[in-house]
């Protein structure tokens, strides 16, 4: 590069650090958040104690359950949310439901249509007479300052605070990032991964789910398999308590007072309250049609949410964010949440059920494993994670794809990955709001109908008709910003936070959800991807429900997403004829080293489940270590359905010399 272009680049570099590390004045910043202040509505539009509050089934089965609770016996009710459309129903119908209070923290706070809906609720609540209180964490904030400038000046009733704020900005563009990433990186990777919504302090949904159209079914291209829980009882309070000490604390801060929104409510004023166009209105119009229908709620959420014993919450606080520094590669867990976790796996006597999308373990939870998997009887321990092809996080799959056989080997792990078709997922195909238009190209494939959903091909060169029609649907290309957790808006996702090309082009599906089932008791869902950054980086939270009742709902939920219509499973590769045993030999050299990991030929592969005449049709996820494991699967290769092109480079690359990133991942 030319001595003048480099200094250039230098100079440019200089000018952006120095202007992103400019701070306003207390005096400005007193006279934006006045500015804020003075338009704010005090004036409420109902007269009413309750707030106008719509009258709710769910919310009335919430109190009743802390009624007939008592310290020596609490009661509790539990609804495993695995319909995403219902999920975004339950949310839309409490808002609305509120009588005195909503809390909702999250990771990711899109402005797209499931976003845009929950926060014209959220607005209305505030208007009502509802006290509403939101804190997003700054990496996946709203889109536009403008948005956060518009909410900081809406009501009296209405707060937002941002969390961990970089560079005094609500939100980072991309050279932004490079800049704090530069400067800041400790604090750019400390988020708030933690998820809540609260309502009177009576009811609360916790889970993996965000505020973006992908985690509801709407997604044009992609959407993610994930889960909720809908809690009543007691342990609201300790989600109530929770919620208070990260508002409290002060990494919490009032959008108002950071310095974008700051500026630009001196420069511009206080902008109309926030509300874009629906994409897709008739899809919105068709959800609130049902939000206050008193017979489909009690049938989809009162009836059957379970009773259920010995429920807590666990979860980190942002003190998680102060005090010793999280350590790559660290030998102790750090968070209360991955403390408790590791308990709970390490008292394993039978089974471990655990569902992550990211399959990267950290240096205790591998320890873990292997203690356990060297037990005179170890328990079984079955993985539902993400194929190559269904993952938001190719970087992510890399890591994984380097350690399948200490994973096989050393943990005894039986490993099912998704596939990016599911013949038979929880999906409300017709919600997406996606084209069902027919394709020229897909000839007698057109006539296939909605009813045949489901329906199992035993031919794999012929999918399902459910499978022809997602791939039929939306031949669009990906989503214009993808905004996952695995990084679609931050510096750690470059190519890492989009899906990878397939050889089908259709709507398809990611695994989210973040569950655990142990020895068919001990049930878990929370927001922790079992992952280093979850150990060390991210705040977590989790419930833990102590019931065997429970226990085996969510593991048939888990099982259904490891059943060979909906998944690949992991098993040993084939020997090679030619000294086998030198092969194996380098390939485990290889794998342990940190970099270099260059050996082409892994240890595992991927297996399809293939009917036939003795191979019936089942719904049981097939374990890699039976003995006649080969008679009903066959291989398909590290990465079916990806065409790879350069991301086989990539998934090498990153295998290779990307194993101290696994810490960020």
């Amino acid at each position: 590069m030319p001595e003048h272009v480099l200094g250039r680049c230098l100079t440019g570099l200089l000018v952006l650090l120095l202007a992103s590390c400019a701070s306003l004045s207390p005096r400005q910043r007193s006279h934006a958040e006045a500015i804020a202040d003075a338009a704010r509505r005090v004036q409420v539009d109902c007269p009413r104690n309750d707030a106008c509050a719509t009258a709710s089934p769910v919310l009335q089965m919430a109190r009743d359950t802390l009624a007939a609770s008592t310290p020596a016996a609490p009661r509790h009710r539990a609804l495993i949310l695995d319909e995403a459309p219902a999920s975004l129903l339950l949310r839309v119908h409490l808002i609305r439901s509120a009588q005195r209070s909503i809390e909702l923290q999250t990771y990711i706070f899109d402005e797209d249509d499931a976003a845009q809906l929950v926060l014209d609720e959220l607005q209305a609540a505030a208007f009502r007479g509802v006290k509403v209180r939101i804190l997003v964490d700054q990496l996946a904030a709203l889109r536009r300052v403008e948005t956060l400038a518009a909410l900081a000046s809406l009501h009296a009733n209405l707060e937002l605070r941002v969390y961990n704020p970089v560079l005094d900005r609500a939100r980072l563009s991309w050279p932004m990032y490079a800049v704090a990433a530069a400067c800041c990186w400790r604090q750019l990777n400390q988020r708030m991964h933690n998820k809540l919504l609260l309502v009177d302090d009576a009811v609360g949904i916790t889970g993996g789910r965000n505020y973006q159209d992908d985690y509801y079914d709407w997604g044009e291209d992609y959407n993610f398999r994930d889960r909720d829980l809908l809690l009543a009882g007691p342990v609201v309070r300790d989600m109530r308590a929770n919620f208070e000490a990260f508002w409290q604390s002060p990494r919490s801060v009032p959008a108002a007072r950071l310095g974008d929104v700051a500026r630009y409510l001196r420069k511009h004023g206080v902008p109309p309250p926030p509300h874009h166009p629906f994409r897709k209105p008739e899809r919105v119009r068709a959800l609130l049609a049902t939000v206050d229908d008193a017979a489909t709620l009690q049938a989809r959420f009162v009836i059957p949410a379970m009773a259920v014993e010995h429920v807590s919450f666990i979860a980190d606080l942002p003190r998680k964010h102060h005090g010793e520094p999280a350590v790559a590669a660290s030998d102790a867990t750090t968070g209360v949440a991955s403390r408790n976790l590791m308990q709970l796996i390490a008292g394993a006597r039978q089974d471990v059920l655990l569902q992550t999308p990211y399959l990267v373990l950290s240096k205790t939870a591998q320890d873990v494993f292997r203690s356990l998997h060297k037990q005179p009887a170890p328990p079984r321990v079955q993985i539902s994670t993400n194929s190559l092809a269904a993952t938001d996080a190719f970087i992510a799959y890399a890591m994984s794809y380097k350690y399948k056989r200490r994973y096989l080997r050393d943990f005894g792990f039986q490993i099912h990955e998704f596939k990016p078709f599911p013949a038979d997922a929880p999906f409300e195909l017709g919600k997406t709001g996606a084209g069902l238009e027919p394709e020229e190209e897909d000839g007698d494939d057109d006539a296939v109908d909605m009813d045949d959903m489901g329906e199992q091909s035993p031919d794999p060169a012929h999918p399902p008709p459910s499978t022809v029609r997602a791939r039929r649907l939306a031949k669009r290309g990906l989503r214009n910003d993808p905004r996952s957790e695995a990084g679609g808006r931050s510096p750690f996702a470059s190519s890492g936070g989009l899906p990878v090309r397939l050889k089908h082009a259709g709507l398809r599906m990611g695994l989210h959800a973040k569950s655990m089932v142990i020895d068919d008791r001990i049930g878990v869902v929370g927001t922790h991807n079992f992952d280093p950054r979850g150990d060390t980086w991210n705040t977590e939270s989790a419930v833990v429900i102590d019931d065997p009742g429970f226990a085996r709902q969510l593991s048939a939920s888990i099982q259904h997403d490891m059943a060979p219509a909906n998944a690949w499973t992991i098993g040993r590769r084939d020997a090679s004829p030619i000294l086998p045993g030198v092969e194996h030999t380098l390939a485990r050299v290889s794998e342990r080293m940190p970099i270099f990991d260059l050996w082409p030929i892994k240890y595992a592969t991927s297996y399809d489940y293939t009917p036939g005449p003795d191979c019936p049709e089942t719904r049981q996820p097939p374990s890699p270590f039976a003995p006649d494991f080969r008679r009903c699967n066959r291989p398909v290769g590290d990465f079916p359905e990806v065409d790879l092109g350069l991301k086989w480079l990539g998934v090498r690359v990153f295998t290779a010399f990307g194993s101290g990133l696994s810490p960020i991942l």
